[in-house]
């Protein structure tokens, strides 16, 4: 089926938002030309019953006003960078700051608040959307006019596939990622706690207080972080470990055991037991953020009224560490003229 649009309303200078629609093998997908925001993702559970199982808001006003990232696109830097600084070729770049004294998710207006520029496709049996966008250069701080593109495509056996790339005509760093929160058990549901989860990852980032990887790889072996073996997401969350503090719950990187690769590959597995759905992702890239949805406060409300509230979602954002631009032994995230950044990330659905 060939993915349809319709308007979404209009911001305050006026450009139109505009939701599209898609569908195949199983999955339906409805995507924001707003910060490329996965507004809905419905799959079935064992018994055929669909329901959504991405966090999601009703109106564009609201994506606007309060959304942290529900669904989004995250760029140019997905995640933190410390005191918004960072040093390149010998010339210092101050980002912009929205997250106490860091930077976060390319600052206070990312890849998350842009309109893109989106065309959709049907490509043999699978269907998507090509959604691109050019940040100017010193666009929120960053060095270099970069060109990138995103595309959503949901394959005949029903998966979500992202494929990312970018080029710059200047020395930059460059690190997106997709902010779903998710909830197998359906968006309005309440805790995912009994979620279970499972990390293809020995070591992890710890963090200082201000959520800032230390540098150190440490090991999970013994800890609260360790998702080698699946067990419940609220199996270890109130343990009194220090990094659980920090992050008010689950909020860190997890070190692949596959570190980055030429093709993508099965690193994590979100089950509910309740209705059978599972979501396997697999990735190129050698992190992923696990976030326990430590900050969803009630404030935010689901289109059926109900109000999302903490642990009532996760996130399993694939990327590069955080901070990397100022911890030269992470994998660099460097990008120069004449390369191009790519990077992808398949999310594949099941029930039984």
């Amino acid at each position: 089926m060939k993915p349809t649009k319709e308007s979404f309303g209009r911001l305050a200078g006026g450009t139109e938002v505009h939701r599209w629609s898609l569908a195949n093998g199983g999955t339906r997908l409805k995507v924001l030309s707003y910060g490329g925001i996965v507004q809905s993702l419905e799959i079935p559970d064992r018994h055929g019953r669909y329901t959504d199982v991405s966090l999601g808001l009703a109106t564009i006003e609201e994506y606007v006003k309060s959304s942290p990232y529900l669904g989004a696109l995250i760029g140019r830097y997905g995640n933190r960078i410390g005191k918004g600084e960072f040093t390149l070729d010998g010339t210092a770049y101050q980002l912009d700051v929205n997250d106490g004294e860091n930077s976060l998710h390319g600052g206070s207006k990312g890849f998350d608040k842009r309109v893109w520029d989106v065309e959709p496709f049907v490509s043999g049996s699978d269907v998507g959307l090509v959604l691109r966008h050019t940040s100017a250069d010193g666009e929120m701080g960053c060095p270099g006019t970069l060109k990138t593109e995103v595309t959503y495509t949901l394959t005949r056996h029903g998966d979500w596939r992202i494929d990312y790339a970018a080029t710059t005509d200047k020395a930059t760093v460059v690190n997106p990622t997709s902010h779903v929160y998710w909830n197998l058990a359906g968006a309005s549901s309440g805790t995912v706690m009994d979620h279970e989860l499972s990390i293809d990852a020995s070591r992890f980032t710890p963090v200082d207080s201000g959520l800032i990887p230390t540098g150190e790889l440490a090991r999970v072996a013994g800890t609260p972080f360790d998702f080698r073996r699946s067990k419940p997401v609220g199996e270890d969350i109130r343990v009194a470990h220090q990094q659980m503090l920090y992050g008010k719950g689950f909020d860190h990187n997890w070190v692949l055991d596959k570190g980055i690769t030429a093709r993508a590959e099965q690193v994590a597995t979100l089950r509910d037991p309740s209705s059978g759905r599972t979501l396997k992702i697999a990735t190129t890239e050698p992190g992923v953020q696990f976030y326990s949805g430590n900050l969803l406060d009630g404030t935010l409300v689901a289109a059926d009224g109900t109000v999302y509230r903490q642990g009532d979602a996760v996130c399993l954002e694939t990327q590069h560490f955080p901070d990397s631009p100022n911890k030269p032994s992470f994998p660099s995230t460097v990008l120069r003229p004449g390369q191009t950044y790519r990077s992808t990330t398949v999310h594949s659905f099941s029930a039984r």
